[in-house]
């Protein structure tokens, strides 16, 4: 169980452990109408790296209430689309860090509109100045830990969609708020699942789609070199809402397009 609170009604009280500490997770979902995009994959996740955190939380409760927020908020928003977001925190209370045992954890749960769809040509990109640590005991988990995230996004201005970070060997992780897969030789690379801040669904979804078709797939660390030499056939940014976006330049280097990625993933196609 936990306790639900609407983001339209009330926030979460003033001793909430995430708003301390940042003990929590949540989910930012794609919706249309009423249904979901990749939604099961959503809720699965949520479960799953609550439980790594040791939060409990019931898989068919987090379903109930995206129902609920289903109807709650759908007709607020135009066709093309909104965002719901599920903040699951460990609850309220406890002596510093240390938590109470058995505390009910709080879900706060929000709506807004769909942000602005990128350039289906190809987005500018840069490489981020401030590096991404990845403790492996939390990799993975899109924890409301996201403070690097927050300093490389102040590097984005109006010209730039994205900036990619690099772990502490100058390895390129992911972007602030996106997944990489790079097209190189008769293949595609991605940076490993145990080197990421955040393993997102569309991620794991494209990945399998890929090797379902027989394409060749490798986890491996992916370098500067690797972006801007010449085995690069392509670099996409991955996102759950904004889809498969292929980068056009990075740092100023023009890079291949290929927009044949983006008809494998139809968001209308996996709504549930």
């Amino acid at each position: 169980m936990f306790r639900l609170y609407w983001a339209d009604e009330a926030g979460l009280p003033a001793d909430d452990r995430g708003l301390a500490y940042g003990d929590g997770l949540f989910e930012t979902i794609r919706m249309s109408g009423q249904r979901g995009v990749l939604l099961s994959r959503h809720l699965e996740r949520m479960v799953r790296d609550a439980g790594r955190l040791g939060i409990e939380v019931s898989r068919k409760e987090l379903a109930n209430v995206c129902v609920e927020a289903a109807q709650r908020f759908a007709d607020r928003f135009k066709a093309d689309g909104w965002i719901l977001k599920l903040t699951l925190t460990r609850g309220s209370g406890g002596r510093g860090y240390r938590p109470d045992p058995g505390m009910e954890p709080n879900l706060l749960v929000s709506a807004s509109p769909m942000p602005p769809a990128p350039d289906s040509e190809g987005v500018a990109a840069d490489f981020s100045k401030v590096p991404l640590a990845v403790n492996p005991f939390v990799a993975g988990i899109k924890s409301l830990n996201r403070i690097e995230q927050v300093l490389a996004a102040a590097e984005l201005g109006p010209s730039l969609f994205e900036v990619i970070m690099a772990d502490r060997d100058g390895n390129l992780v992911e972007g602030t708020r996106t997944n990489l897969l790079l097209r190189q030789g008769g293949g595609w690379v991605t940076p490993p699942a145990s080197s990421l801040a955040v393993a997102g669904v569309l991620r794991q979804w494209l990945l399998e789609r890929l090797r379902q078709r027989g394409e060749t797939v490798t986890e491996r660390p992916v370098t500067v070199n690797d972006v801007l030499g010449p085995d690069c056939q392509g670099l996409f940014l991955l996102n759950s809402v904004l889809g498969i976006v292929p980068v056009r330049t990075i740092a100023g280097h023009d890079l291949p397009v290929d927009s044949g990625l983006a008809t494998i993933f139809n968001p209308l196609e996996t709504l549930e």
